[in-house]
């Protein structure tokens, strides 16, 4: 199972109904894969997993995991580690299938323990805030997909990118951690700065403070980007 065309009509089984899990197989299905199933606990989840995959069902995790070629783990990373050492304690794993997780803090290592039934691991982590509804669709059109994975199914990490609508970017293994670190920097600080400034504005009686500061924050943004793109900074080494 190598290449672009191994990513192609997949049976996907998705473990999470949170923001992520439901965009993804929204956008996976687009591409013309089938979602098997989904995992949903509380009443929001399962709203919206009705909601953005209708007609799919909600099922339990193994059950899911039997079902599907390939398992998408759209769960926070700190539960991760403990539900793949559980699957695989039952004997969840079928040999072949792909296993693919969103937490930008993890490479494929997370699935160390499902390696010996033949599981293959992929990491795909969409560089973008989730809404958890089609928005986030048009989003992924203009974002990028941090693909960590084995050297010999990377093409297939890349082509599921592709397929999600996005640009894949290759992250190793042991960058991960600095790569999450710097999602979670650039989000957090951004939302900091635009807290801030609003508060600071409505501190002086200005209405609608979203509108005052909106043109001064995009521009600043732009304008760093433009400089960061114009400096890439050093070649990793390979």
């Amino acid at each position: 199972m190598t290449g672009v065309n191994a990513a192609s009509r997949l049976g996907v089984g998705v473990i999470g109904a949170g923001r992520v899990g439901p965009v993804l197989a929204r956008a996976l299905a687009g591409a013309g894969h089938a979602i098997t199933g989904i995992s949903a606990i509380s009443e929001e989840s399962r709203e919206r997993a009705e909601s953005m995959l209708p007609g799919v069902p909600i099922l339990e995790v193994a059950e899911i995991v039997r079902r599907s070629e390939l398992v998408l783990f759209a769960i926070p990373g700190e539960e991760l580690a403990e539900l793949v050492t559980g699957l695989t304690a039952l004997g969840a794993w079928q040999p072949g299938q792909l296993a693919l997780h969103t937490a930008p803090e993890h490479g494929f290592g997370v699935f160390a323990p499902a390696l010996a039934a033949g599981v293959i691991p992929l990491a795909l982590h969409p560089a973008i805030v989730f809404t958890g509804t089609s928005l986030d669709l048009s989003r992924l059109s203009n974002a990028t997909v941090a693909v960590t994975a084995p050297a010999p199914v990377l093409p297939i990490g890349q082509a599921l990118a592709v397929e999600m609508g996005a640009e894949p970017v290759i992250v190793r293994e042991e960058d991960r951690p600095a790569y999450a670190e710097a999602m979670a920097a650039a989000t957090e600080f951004s939302r900091a700065v635009v807290r801030q400034a609003a508060d600071a504005m409505r501190g002086i009686g200005l209405e609608r403070p979203d509108r005052v500061i909106e043109g001064v924050v995009r521009a600043a943004i732009e304008e760093e980007l433009l400089l960061a793109a114009a400096d890439p900074g050093p070649t990793p080494d390979p």
